[in-house]
């Protein structure tokens, strides 16, 4: 089984990629998922997120208001640490034992991890091929913009994760979704048979 990490920056178009190799015969796991899942009523992240950051940040049903949340630890970088510290053990346990799982299944061949923040929260060790995906800031920008995010939200959440640059310095494939689904698309069949398949065949 091959797994392949995806990540970048943010708006610039990983779980489009991860969509385009599922649609391809991947199977995914998509680390914001497991994100929220930490998040619901009563689990142990969610119990630590209101004992370190209070009721304030709760819905009236108990849920985690996670526009609030947010809007406070990218205001504030140690606040962001402090939640990164519950909420990314979290998820790579989750991977881990996915993981896990599908190794058991034999029909698995590829599996690619959609996460944000791979190289951030030390995950590189568990992908066998990192592929970053990239686009250029304009186009990022605009469409963050488009997700309804202020100038100021975008650059709170741009300036919280590594450089796409020095992410790609780190990679196997860089993949540019600057310039369309249909280009991106391409680059990512390329991937599929010039890397996966081979793998998998050699495996």
């Amino acid at each position: 089984m091959v797994v392949v990490g995806i990540t970048g920056g943010v708006g610039t178009g990983k779980s489009t990629v991860a969509r385009m190799l599922k649609a391809l015969g991947a199977e995914v796991i998509d680390a914001d998922e497991l994100a929220h899942e930490a998040l619901r009523a009563r689990r142990a992240p969610w119990r630590r997120i209101v004992r370190v950051f209070g009721r304030t940040v709760l819905n009236a049903d108990g849920s985690i208001d996670r526009h609030a949340l947010g809007r406070r630890v990218f205001q504030d970088a140690r606040a962001r640490k402090r939640l990164e510290a519950i909420i990314h053990p979290y998820v790579i346990r989750q991977t881990r034992a996915r993981l896990a799982q599908l190794r058991r299944a034999t029909r698995v061949r590829v599996v690619a991890l959609d996460v944000p923040l791979l190289l951030e929260a030390g995950m590189r060790r568990l992908v066998d091929l990192l592929v970053v995906v990239n686009a250029a800031p304009p186009v990022q920008r605009r469409r963050l913009k488009e997700r309804g995010w202020s100038a100021r939200e975008i650059d709170q959440r741009v300036k919280a994760q590594w450089k796409v640059s020095a992410k790609a310095a780190l990679a196997d494939v860089v993949i540019d979704n600057t310039a369309g689904l249909l280009k991106t698309r391409r680059q990512v069949a390329d991937l599929w048979n010039r890397y996966l398949v081979r793998r998998r065949q050699r495996g």
